[in-house]
């Protein structure tokens, strides 16, 4: 079996939880990290037992001891480092989101493209397997009217944010924000399921540093509508709710789906009709959310294709291409769109 090997780029909790997937594919084979300073490339090589540390992306990514790179750093960055890393050679798995704007999107889409590598956004929602069945199971809903998502997680850093004390997350020049933070795992799985809008509204809360706390989008579709809800200054406990003519699907988390269920239209009578029961058809996950979206990108590179069907180039440049019209609707700009 041949060992794709990879480096990582980015030191935080996600990148820990992305490994601890990764290894779950026998496949996988961790070389090497990348981080600004050797004090924490050499800590976080001694947690995961990384034989090779570098402080220069360049360097790690003119390396033969790696095929492929991880990149876990800050928005506004995706974007020139998955350049970088394709201009030498690189498989990229990008953290979502993909880059800071549509624009850079095309320019990571491009220069896959010349130097013939795999790219991919690293969004895990859309490779769950409970996913893929939701998706399936579309055609047993008749006509679709509507889809409906919410994603509303109060952030631990929005407390340090009212004290005054701005963490990376709510800092435009990051290009950060609730969008781009949460926003974006109720609006790619609506793109995977049913392409681009034809109209979009958006309302949210602006903060006093320039992003958005919070956010309510209406999106118009031929015969159908979808509505999210995303927020990182609130939190919300309502599900996922896909609904049909002949029944809802409903799903338990859309970031991280662990249960669906589908509820058929209940027949109209004298008001005598007894509630529909749900039927599960979601099932239990045997691995890490993670593990999914790593095999996903490993099988690509054997297979010698540069994108996925579903996390693919125009499902993210058309996330991508939303989230530009709704943050320029509620105000939000980053250096980057300059």
């Amino acid at each position: 079996m041949k060992k794709i090997r990879f480096g990582v780029v980015g030191t935080n909790n996600i990148t820990d939880w992305v490994i601890a997937g990764a290894k779950q594919d026998e496949r996988f084979e961790l070389v090497a990290v990348c981080s600004r300073t050797q004090e924490r490339a050499d800590e976080f090589a001694s947690k995961h037992n990384i034989p090779h540390t570098f402080t220069s992306l360049e360097e790690m990514a003119k390396s033969p001891l790696i095929d492929a790179v991880y990149i876990a750093t800050p928005n506004y960055v995706h974007a020139e480092q998955s350049i970088l890393c394709m201009n030498h050679g690189k498989h990229v798995l990008c953290e979502k989101p993909f880059a800071s704007n549509a624009r850079e999107v095309r320019q990571m889409m491009e220069t896959a493209l010349n130097n013939k590598v795999t790219l991919m956004e690293a969004m895990i929602s859309t490779l769950n397997p409970n996913f893929g069945i939701a998706k399936e199971y579309l055609k047993n809903l008749g006509t679709i009217r509507r889809y409906f998502a919410s994603y509303c997680q109060y952030s631990s850093r929005y407390d340090k944010f009212k004290e005054g004390i701005i963490l990376n997350a709510f800092k435009p020049e990051l290009s950060n924000g609730a969008m781009m933070d949460i926003g974006i795992y109720t609006v790619y799985p609506m793109v995977a399921l049913f392409g681009r809008p034809q109209k979009i509204e958006a309302q949210g809360i602006k903060l006093h540093t320039g992003v958005d706390g919070q956010g309510a989008i209406n999106f118009q579709y031929e015969g159908m509508n979808a509505t999210v809800l995303y927020s990182k200054i609130a939190n919300s406990s309502l599900p996922t709710e896909i609904e049909g003519e002949k029944g809802n699907l409903v799903l338990d988390k859309i970031h991280i789906t662990n249960a669906i269920d589908f509820i058929p239209r209940q027949v109209v009578g004298q008001g005598q009709e007894q509630a529909n029961i749900p039927q599960s058809i979601g099932v239990s996950l045997d691995k890490s959310p993670y593990y999914y979206e790593i095999k996903e990108f490993i099988d690509l590179i054997e297979q010698g294709k540069q994108e996925s069907s579903v996390n693919s180039w125009d499902n993210s440049l058309a996330t991508m291409e939303i989230m530009d019209e709704v943050r320029r609707q509620l105000g939000v700009r980053y250096p980057a769109d300059e």
